[in-house]
Formats: structure tokens, sequence, C-alpha cells
């Protein structure tokens, strides 16, 4: 016992030891910024304000010409048409292919409306896949809801149905808005190896199947067998 306890008052010092360390690491850090600051002179402080306020004004600018192509808000968009041409002008676009008929598309506009005016950085359309038929065809879009994602005119990733989310209709906007980050079609703050559907309590949430069917390209619903 005597030596257990000799190894843990050990490895408590070593511990201390390392958090002192790098307090002082942190504190010496602080003071190289603060004695920087305090040796600028007048011109290399005006230069760091002006530098930051261009830095202001770019994000300003930038956030206006997203705005002025139809970012920061969930749209439909007409036809196919209106797609190629929506899909040119930004760098990042999330197009549901949706159905009027199909519940899981009214789910996935919900989320849908919330995380287009949070990442106006990304544009978020939709369309209905009956007046779209050329779209599904070239895109195989055989499920709805299918999301396509689309960086600089290429779709480079689906969302098909609700199985990566979860396969669940009670999913939260964080499980999709990671889903989406996964795909590098938004700018993710959170931690892509942690999806949040994982830290979900089970309890009370419906875990359905979603019915991959589909025959001879015919375009059926997550949330239903039949058509």
């Amino acid at each position: 016992k005597m030596a257990a306890d000799t190894s843990v008052d050990i490895l408590q010092k070593v511990l201390e030891n390392e958090i002192l360390q790098s307090t002082k690491v942190v504190e010496e850090h602080l003071d190289a910024e603060i004695q920087k600051l305090d040796q600028m002179d007048e011109d290399e402080l005006e230069r760091l304000k002006q530098r930051r306020l261009e830095a202001l004004k770019k994000s300003q600018q930038q956030k206006q010409e997203w705005l002025s192509k139809g970012h920061g808000e969930y749209r439909e968009i007409p036809s196919e048409r209106d797609f190629f041409q929506e899909v040119k002008e930004s760098k990042n676009v999330v197009c549901h292919f949706y159905r009027d008929t199909t519940f899981r598309c009214q789910i996935m506009d919900k989320h849908l409306t919330v995380l287009a005016k949070k990442h106006i950085e990304t544009k978020f359309l939709k369309l209905n896949a009956e007046k779209s038929p050329f779209l599904c065809e070239r895109l195989r879009i055989k499920i709805i809801p299918t999301l396509a994602l689309i960086k600089d005119g290429k779709t480079q990733d689906y969302v098909v149905g609700f199985t990566d989310l979860g396969n669940t209709d009670d999913f939260t906007t964080e499980t999709l808005e990671w889903r989406l980050g996964c795909a590098d079609v938004i700018n993710y703050s959170g931690n892509l190896m942690d999806p949040p559907f994982q830290s979900q309590k089970k309890y009370g949430t419906s875990f359905m199947k979603l019915d991959k069917k589909t025959i001879r390209g015919k375009i059926y619903d997550s949330d239903s067998d039949d058509d």
C-alpha cells in the first residue's frame, strides 16, 4: 500500500508540475503579447487597426454578396433551368429534392429553414422532384427526400432519406448540420468526429428502418413502402 501511495503522490506532483508549466507558458505568451503592444509606436498601432478594419469590411462585403445571390433564406426554385443558374453562381449549395405528399420532406424543410439563416455562406434550395425528371435521372435521385450537396458546381455528396441522421424522424437540426459539415458544404464549427445523434437520448425516439426499394428508376418516399 505504501508503494501505491507513493506512486499516487508522484503522479500528483507530476500533474501539478505539468499544470504549472503550461500556465507559465500561457503567461509568458501573454506577457510577450502585451510587451509587443507596449512597444508598438503610433504608426504600427494605426496599421494594425487598418488591417482589422479591412478584414471587417471584406467580410461585410462577402456577406452582402452572398445575400444578393439569395443566401440566408431557404427558397424554392421553380424549374430545372433555375437549378443550373443558382448552382453556377454559388460555391456551396444544398438542394432538397422534395415531393408535396411526402411527410418527411416537411421535417427536412423545418431544419433547412433554420440552417439557411445560420449558414449564409451556403445557398439552401428546394426543388419539386416531380417537376425535375431530367435532374432526378441525372443525379440518380430515387428516394425522397434527398439533399444534393454541391460544391463548385459539382454534386459531391447526397443525404438520402434519414439514414445518415440517426435513422429517426426526430433528428435534431444539429444532426443535419453535422452531416452537412461532413460534406464540407457549410462552415462547421463543431467536432465532426462526434455526431450529435450519438449523445441524444435513445429513450422516446422511434428508430424507423428506411425502405430503399426502387423499381426501374421510380421515385419512392423514404417514409412509405409504396408510392
